[in-house]
């Protein structure tokens, strides 16, 4: 049976990258047949990761089936995952985030979760010196999976050994990291054809902060004013996205990669309180800047309040 690897619901270029950096070495190095697979259309980052290295687009599932084997990369959280997860067969969890709790296994399988900025940095690690094998395709997909979550190194999420993966992956592949970040944050951020209620799902995920639902969406952009250009639109669609997905409120932070800081929206009281609890920041407006703030998993939901 062909395992499926995939990561979390609206797949960035780390659930991406990953799944089909994994898939690579569980058919090729081990000898386990294995099928990377999205869980949603991949961002414009990822799509561009994928167009550059000429790799093919996974499949979308909706789904998987009772029993089917499966391995997931990038997350640990059933809320971003199949609503079958817990019938399949889960054989592996590969993850950089917090444990969320919920998910329900067969029997014992291997978990690795470390505080490292990136999933792929992890997968790198687990190979061991199978990683030697990897084609350039795959040590560009591993590149920009690195790149993209550490912000070319400006998240403090970012360690030593992230960089230092990088910059070797950098130079086996005779690039330069500078200018192939570039080009990875300029396709990030041309979010033009998206929707209001596509681009508050974008990058988005859900919390309870006191009781209260929010989803917490970013967007990590080089252009913050194409996005800040669009907020009393955004702000209007933030009532029905939150109906929609079942929760109080969405807070978007439009993360600022080259000036780093991101962008509140607040576009009523509530928003404005949590702004103000969370960031100790001074409210006036329908917006308020968050200096330094680059990464919703270290600054912004640990800091979350009401």
């Amino acid at each position: 049976m062909t395992i499926k690897v995939f990561g979390h619901k609206a797949p960035d270029t780390d659930s991406t990258g990953s799944p089909i950096i994994w898939a690579w070495y569980l058919s090729e190095q081990r000898g386990q047949p294995a099928e990377a697979v999205l869980l949603g259309e991949p961002n414009t980052e990822a799509a561009f990761m994928l167009e550059r290295w000429d790799l093919p687009k996974p499949a979308i599932i909706g789904d998987v089936a009772e029993g089917e084997d499966v391995v997931i990369v990038d997350t640990n959280n059933p809320a971003e995952l199949p609503a079958g997860i817990n019938d399949a067969n889960i054989l592996q969890i590969i993850d950089h985030h917090k444990l969320a709790g919920g998910l329900v296994t067969k029997g014992p399988i291997e978990i690795t979760v470390r505080p490292l900025a990136c999933t792929a940095t992890i997968l790198h690690d687990l190979m061991g010196d199978k990683a030697a094998a990897m084609p350039d395709a795959i040590k560009g997909a591993m590149l920009s999976c690195i790149l993209s979550d550490t912000l070319e190194f400006r998240s403090p999420t970012t360690t030593d050994h992230d960089r230092a993966l990088a910059e070797r992956l950098a130079g086996e592949l005779a690039l330069s990291i500078p200018d192939y970040a570039a080009e990875m944050f300029a396709a990030k951020s041309d979010v033009s054809a998206f929707s209001d209620a596509e681009l508050l799902r974008m990058d988005s995920k859900e919390y309870e902060v006191g009781g209260t639902k929010f989803r917490v969406s970013v967007l990590e952009t080089t252009a913050p004013h194409i996005v800040l250009d669009r907020k009393d639109s955004l702000m209007s669609s933030m009532v029905d996205v939150a109906r929609e997905d079942g929760v109080e409120q969405v807070l978007l932070f439009v993360i600022d990669i080259l000036n780093e800081e991101a962008t509140l929206l607040v576009p009523n009281d509530l928003i404005k309180t949590v702004a103000e609890k969370s960031f100790g920041a001074t409210v006036s407006g329908d917006t308020v800047v968050l200096p330094g703030v680059m990464s919703r998993k270290k600054q912004i939901v640990p800091n979350l309040t009401l």
